[in-house]
């Protein structure tokens, strides 16, 4: 079989009626692509610079976002109904006119009001588009018996509204980032200055054994297990950490990584009620969409908003980006001091354009003085949340460094790295290198190493492991995306084929955590259809295994066209994102008029 397409079984597969032929896989330009790539390609030479320009993966920039009016959404002081205090901002840009907005509002999406059958109050009042299952006769929103206000609370992190002034005023004391910035300073420059001083040593024509390990030893401590030399008179660890073994993983009550299902950090995708879905399926550790630095330290809500979490999530992180150690360290020391994480990560793989051309994600691999700077200011922040960082083999597809930046980051103090198995250059196009993912997890000494790439189904997982023995768990992106049951196939070893309707349910019950978390007034809906229609991007990758020829499916296989056993399943397996619009409607009503959409990214690139 040629590599790089699933087949379908013949029964299921839709012929190209004017062809007469099989349709073996949708064009989308790739067949154009791999005939350039093998030099087959007839083109001219301005239609190869264009299709070389078209093959670029990543974001569908300049796509059209749809965006809600401020001035049609109700005012606060009117959310229960009439009666209740009048406004009192001068200037409100909000609707005052309660009937005029009813009407506007529109019919009722359904009777039940998810939010209200699960907490027993729901905070969107009449403007939620299931109101009348939360309103009496008179209009006004109603609460349970017994509604506890603090025991409702499922959601943590986000920021005060003092704490955003402080912010703003530039009123918190990152005093003590400082002095860990000027302590790593020091033991950076320490560390050049005895590299330096060993590549002169070596190079001096002569220089006996004797005089040359006399002069070392009024330098450096004595080190053991082969450790490369660090400072003066510091072992290998963070910067405060004293403690003669090494890593300060004996003074952290440490999240364990090993032996664990990690779900990425997935940008726009990886919200909080699509990382619910993978709890629900066994999903070990969850962590927060990458989040930048900077904006943070702003107070800017939307960027807060990325560090919340649900209780479900027992081990939780926040993921750092950024291009300055101080940005980064005080960003750190923020969420050490006002959220509920259980570890932060550093995004040191993010290959982004607007990210890497600021020096920040995948750039650092570069940057490796910043990049010490930012890990060891960040390892010595807090004696209770490990650091750690998340990188890939490079930048260039045919240069990779990531088997000397791991040891480097390890001796900084970093407590696990996650490396995903591709360049920046290489973005998702080339499969994963696994056999490199062993090669750097063999040169950890105590930090564990979790590999990350091309998983989606359970043997994917056992050859991964098999193939990278060193490896101390996994971490799943794409993978998840595309079938969020993988956690509960690799714990139960098994298989699992989902028929078209429990997919639905599956979305059906994303629409209902997306009301419960971005809110079911029309608003929140319109959130939540757009995460939804993300999601779909990537679900509509999911063949049956009833339908394959030789399950499982590998994540880089391009399917045969083909039709599901009912119409349902046909709807989820189209590429169109006017079907995805139809599957949302189904879920959550009919969309806004002028609405349009395109996926952020490029999913349909296998």
């Amino acid at each position: 079989m040629e590599p790089g397409i699933c087949y379908i079984k013949p029964e299921y597969i839709v012929a190209e009626v004017n062809a007469g032929k099989e349709v073996t896989a949708p064009d989308n330009g790739e067949s154009n692509k791999r005939k350039h790539e093998d030099g087959d390609s007839n083109e001219s030479g301005d239609r190869k610079k264009w299709n070389k320009k078209e093959r670029k993966r990543g974001q569908n920039k300049n796509r059209p976002v749809f965006k809600d009016e401020r001035y049609s959404h109700l005012c606060h002081s009117l959310m229960d109904g009439r009666g209740g205090e009048p406004c009192t901002l001068e200037n409100c840009r909000y609707v005052h006119e309660l009937d005029d907005y009813l009407a506007a509002k529109g019919e009722d999406l359904g009777p039940e009001c998810y939010v209200f059958t699960t907490k027993g109050y729901c905070a969107r009042g009449v403007s939620c588009r299931f109101a009348k299952a939360h309103t009496d006769d008179k209009g006004r929103n109603i609460k349970k018996e017994g509604y506890d206000e603090i025991s409702s609370q499922t959601t943590f992190n986000g920021i005060s509204s003092d704490l955003q002034v402080r912010l703003r005023k530039h009123d918190y004391d990152f005093s003590r980032t400082k002095e860990l910035i000027k302590q790593a300073e020091k033991l950076r420059d320490e560390r050049k200055q005895q590299i330096q001083s060993d590549k002169d040593k070596q190079e001096v024509p002569g220089e006996g054994k004797e005089s040359g390990e006399e002069s070392q030893d009024k330098n450096k401590l004595p080190e053991s297990n082969d450790e490369p030399s660090v400072a003066n008179n510091n072992p290998t660890g963070c910067v405060i950490d004293d403690s003669p073994s090494g890593r300060d993983a004996t003074r952290k009550p440490a999240v364990d990584f090993r032996e664990k299902l990690v779900l990425s950090p997935l940008t726009t995708v990886g919200n909080l009620p699509f990382r619910r879905i993978c709890k629900e399926f066994g999903a070990d550790i969850t962590c927060g969409e990458m989040a930048c630095a900077l904006p943070l330290l702003k107070g800017m809500g939307q960027e807060w908003a990325l560090t919340k979490r649900h209780q479900s999530e027992d081990v939780f992180g926040v993921q750092l980006c950024g291009n300055n150690p101080n940005t980064i360290s005080q960003a750190a020391q923020l969420i050490e001091e006002t959220a509920k994480v259980d570890y932060i990560d550093l995004n040191i793989g993010c290959p982004i354009d607007l990210i890497y051309q600021q020096g920040g994600g995948s750039a650092l691999m570069r940057r490796t003085n910043i990049l010490e700077l930012t890990v060891r200011s960040c390892s010595a922040l807090s004696e209770r949340l490990p650091f750690t960082v998340k990188m890939r083999t490079g930048i260039y597809a045919d240069k990779s460094v990531a088997h000397e930046l791991l040891p480097l980051v390890e001796e900084w103090g970093a407590s696990a790295v996650t490396l995903h198995g591709r360049s920046r250059e290489q973005r998702y196009t080339k499969h994963a290198n696994w056999n490199y993912i062993e090669e750097c997890a063999a040169k950890a000494k105590q930090m564990p190493v979790i590999g990350n790439g091309d998983i989606l189904s359970y043997e994917d997982y056992l050859e991964r492991r098999t193939l990278a023995p060193h490896v101390s768990s996994v971490m799943i992106g794409r993978g998840a995306l595309i079938k969020p049951w993988i956690f509960q196939e690799i714990k139960e070893q098994k298989a699992w084929a989902p028929s078209s309707s429990q997919r639905f349910e599956l979305m059906r019950k994303f629409c209902n955590y997306g009301l419960e978390h971005w809110g079911s007034d029309t608003k929140g809906v319109e959130t939540t259809r757009r995460f939804l229609l993300e999601w779909q991007s990537f679900l509509y990758r999911y063949i049956p295994e009833e339908l394959q020829q030789a399950p499982p499916q590998k994540i880089n296989a391009r399917p045969q066209k083909y039709r599901g056993r009912d119409e349902m399943e046909t709807l989820m397996s189209s590429g169109n994102a006017s079907d995805w619009v139809k599957l949302s409607e189904s879920l959550l009503g009919p969309v806004p008029e002028g609405f349009t959409f395109v996926p952020k990214h490029k999913a349909n690139a296998f």
